[in-house]
């Protein structure tokens, strides 16, 4: 589904190496290492880059199979009582193709929760409801 499949996985790899980096008696992650290396002919190249990133916030672009093309901007989101736990969150630009193409997806998957955004957003100034 990514675009820029090749880029996302260098930078993957990348944060991947920093948290090698802060967790270097990870067994399981030394195993998921040693896998990547065996089955992904790329990983290779790219570990031994040894580029190290983190993928704290960007924007992606994805080809998916039902709504097409959506850009999406991500932000990391740590959480301050486990670091090593994190939420990444994607949106769309209000108004673009991409936020549109989102909010169809949303409506099949949680139809009551689409209609109960779209009835807040009524009640905000400015704030127009198109029916499809």
């Amino acid at each position: 589904m990514y675009r820029n499949w090749h880029e996302v996985a260098e930078i993957v790899v990348a944060n991947l190496r920093l948290e090698a980096g802060r967790h270097p008696d990870d067994a399981l992650l030394n195993e998921l290492i040693g896998e990547a290396v065996v089955k992904v002919p790329e990983f290779s190249t790219w570990w031994d880059s040894h580029r190290v990133a983190q993928c704290a916030h960007g924007t992606q672009h994805f080809h998916h199979p039902v709504v097409g093309e959506l850009t999406l901007n991500h932000e990391t989101l740590a959480l301050p009582a486990d670091p090593d736990q994190t939420i990444c969150i994607y949106t769309a630009e209000p108004g673009t193709a991409s936020a549109q193409a989102l909010a169809l997806l949303a409506s099949w998957s949680a139809p009551d929760a689409v209609r109960s955004d779209s009835a807040s957003q009524a009640d905000r100034p400015g704030t127009a409801i198109h029916p499809e």
